[in-house]
């Protein structure tokens, strides 16, 4: 799944909308430490209350928010595999029956902690539903396109939450006139952070792939190994972060610990052509680099003497698969900081070549290429020339 495929139903999920019909909603309250099942039910989502569905959908929105490879991942089922999550979770989706349904998200709920104990009773839920979306936009003139023809999809979608104990507060009582300490000893589920989740199936150019399931991890660059092996049962991952590291590593190794700013800026920029080019290109997948392609864009860049073997030792040394290529968005950061004990300098990653590192009287100085006047509260400072 790319991006837009993940806004595109991410931003299906609000009320009322015809486009996004939640059959069912299961919810699953577990115990801590024993991770024993204290209660399930199960309803239709359009029984509960407005301000129950409302909830329930920020909750499901935050399960597909995040960046690919960072806290959204994209994994393929590994086969073979007894018990497979893929096969129950298709079932699952086959199912007639409520019941049927029911039995096998518990087989689900079984799998997570069976591997897994947490310290705070936590809720897991679990939707079923249909996403549609149209072929077409709807002509204005014709009034053809619209919902005339639609993509329609069956989707299950699990969000692992914590319970929180609610802390005890002052209330005021307005029919006492009097101030009383308010004690809550019901859990709240906190339905703003969900640990995990996960979407079945993924969805490319708007058709279902069973073959692949959308995971969420709690946090950015942190997925959660044991359930995407044990649970899900899905292939290895690489982060965002680690590729940004291994790319990182390989232009060390090519040219040397220093290195002028505008190489770095051009390098930078090269890749970003790449990633602006596929993004023109919808029908093409996601870019990536391989070692021809790194030798490429660092000779281009300006690094002298660039040799072919040095670039395929380095790439090799750090990526373990011998077919694993880089993702391009990886490893342009979206900003460099550059912290020193005076200032910090935050900047686009293409404008580095307007940074210089110089020595100027005898100090290291910070060269900040501009093409405007400079403001400080609101004065315009004095240029001089060096």
């Amino acid at each position: 799944m790319n991006k837009k495929d993940i806004a595109n139903i991410r931003k299906q999920f609000r009320l009322n909308n015809h486009q996004m019909n939640i059959r069912e909603v299961f919810n699953v309250y577990v115990q801590k430490e024993s991770g024993d099942i204290y209660h399930h039910v199960s309803q239709p989502f359009q029984m509960l209350d407005q301000e129950s569905q409302e909830l329930f959908l920020t909750n499901f929105k935050k399960v597909l928010t995040g960046h690919l490879d960072a806290k959204l991942f994209e994994l393929k089922f590994r086969r073979d595999v007894e018990d497979s999550t893929q096969t129950i979770l298709f079932e699952g989706l086959r199912s007639d029956t409520s019941d049927e349904w029911k039995e096998y998200m518990l087989e689900i709920v079984a799998k997570m902690f069976a591997h897994r104990v947490y310290e705070f009773d936590t809720m897991v839920t679990f939707i079923r539903g249909e996403y549609r979306k149209a072929t077409r936009k709807r002509n204005q003139e014709s009034e053809e396109g619209g919902d005339d023809e639609v993509y329609s999809n069956e989707f299950i979608l699990c969000s692992l939450n914590k319970t929180d104990q609610p802390k005890k507060a002052l209330m005021f009582d307005y029919i006492e006139k009097e101030f009383k300490s308010y004690n809550v000893f019901d859990p709240i589920i906190n339905m703003d952070s969900p640990l995990s989740g996960f979407l079945f199936p993924a969805f490319n150019d708007n058709a279902a792939d069973v073959n692949h399931i959308l995971y969420c991890a709690g946090k950015a660059n942190q997925p959660d190994v044991t359930f995407i092996e044990d649970v899900l049962n899905g292939e290895e991952i690489i982060t965002a972060l680690e590729e940004k590291e291994s790319f990182d590593f390989i232009l060390k190794e090519v040219m040397g610990d220093e290195v002028d700013s505008r190489v770095i800026s051009n390098v930078y920029e090269e890749i970003d052509k790449i990633i602006q080019e596929s993004a023109e290109n919808e029908e093409s997948e996601t870019p990536t680099l391989d070692s021809k392609d790194i030798e490429r864009i660092l000779t281009v860049s300006g690094v002298e003497n660039v040799e072919t073997a040095k670039v395929e030792h380095a790439f090799k040394a750090i990526i373990d698969e011998e077919k694993h290529e880089i993702k391009a968005s990886s490893v342009v950061p979206k900003s460099i900081k550059i912290n020193t004990k005076v200032a910090d300098v935050t900047i686009n990653p293409k404008d580095l070549k307007y940074v210089k590192y110089i020595m100027f009287q005898g100090k290291r100085c910070l060269l900040l290429e501009v093409d405007e006047d400079v403001v400080v509260e609101g004065f315009r400072l004095e240029s001089e020339t060096l």
